[in-house]
């Protein structure tokens, strides 16, 4: 159901600007949305704040997803999702980045399709768990 939602929105033109509010085990967030090359490789760069309980919701095609915090200035949380929307994996804390050259942060399963980026601790604050399920609520 969820590729389906997700499916169907995305395809409409959203831009990243745009926003949608997701929910992942009983919470919700709001995200913008970061479907084009473009897009995801932007980012979350050069943000100086993200407020609690809003992110960044990456999508691409199901492959391994590989991040990286160059000229990101906010510590994330990366939560890996599979095209189910299941989530497979979360790294925790991730640092900024502004040295010419950062680590990547790549997942362990070649199966994820759908990436959020949340505040630092944030997954940790609010229970998420591997095997929560991300759902789009509509806006």
């Amino acid at each position: 159901m969820l590729t389906l939602l997700l499916g169907l929105t995305l395809g409409q033109g959203l831009s990243a600007a745009e926003r949608a509010r997701v929910r992942v085990g009983a919470t919700t967030f709001h995200v913008e949305l970061a479907r084009t090359l473009d897009e995801r490789r932007r980012g979350l760069m050069f943000r100086q704040h993200l407020s609690a309980g809003q992110g960044m919701l990456f999508v691409q095609e199901p492959d391994r997803a590989e991040f990286w915090m160059k000229n990101t200035l906010i510590p994330l949380d990366l939560l890996y999702f599979d095209d189910a929307g299941v989530l497979l994996e979360i790294v925790a804390g991730v640092p900024p980045c502004r040295q010419p050259a950062c680590p990547t942060y790549p997942s362990q399963s070649t199966a994820i399709r759908y990436i959020l980026e949340l505040n630092a601790g944030e997954a940790a604050r609010r229970a998420i768990r591997v095997g929560d399920p991300l759902v789009l609520e509509r806006p």
